[in-house]
């Protein structure tokens, strides 16, 4: 992780818990694909910035993303910057949903 910068898991937990929180005024900005990926597309937004990612380090989608697209992007860009499991934060959003 030499020079990548890195994410605790409770300011992980804390970006997951204001999406939550603001989850009834993102669905409404954001109306498309179901409620849970448009949580997930706003973590992976969040944690692109949070990290200051480039564009080479930014995954990219081809055709239509789902949850599970978003779901392995987070995963992929968080792959050697924790040291946690991230599956019980991303769990959240689908009980939300």
């Amino acid at each position: 992780m030499c020079g990548m910068r890195s994410i605790s898991e409770s300011e992980f937990e804390r970006i997951v818990s204001g999406i939550i929180d603001d989850r009834e005024v993102i669905w409404k900005h954001n109306p498309i694909g179901t409620k849970e990926e448009i949580l997930l597309w706003m973590l992976l937004s969040c944690l692109i910035s949070y990290l200051s990612l480039t564009e080479i380090e930014t995954p990219c989608f081809s055709g239509k993303p789902n949850s599970e697209t978003y779901r392995e992007a987070i995963a992929f860009i968080l792959k050697d910057r924790v040291t946690f499991n991230i599956e019980k934060q991303l769990m959240r959003f689908q009980e939300v949903s």
